[in-house]
């Protein structure tokens, strides 16, 4: 049985120096493409409400085709934090 998209999401935190919404898409793909709350802009949303709960922090922006991309780290201890509660 396989997580959660929104624990898979920040255990990919787990795994990474640091990502953009478009990245964790990337990399979930295979898994969740079948899932209906599999989009970009749910990822966002996940990721904006991990930064308010202090799981991970944004940690640069650039524009890519005149969209603001966003990426996000986290920390040691936020990865500690992550992993504690999702084995």
């Amino acid at each position: 049985m396989r997580r959660p998209l929104n624990y898979e999401i920040l255990k990919y935190f787990t795994k990474v120096d640091k990502a953009s919404a478009n990245d964790v898409y990337l990399a979930l793909k295979d898994e969740f493409k079948d899932h209906k709350a599999f989009t970009k802009a749910n990822i966002i949303e996940s990721l904006m409400t991990a930064k308010e709960n202090g799981l991970v922090d944004e940690d640069s922006y650039t524009l890519i085709n005149d969209e603001l991309v966003v990426y996000y780290k986290a920390s040691e201890e936020q990865k500690q934090t992550i992993n504690s509660y999702i084995k």
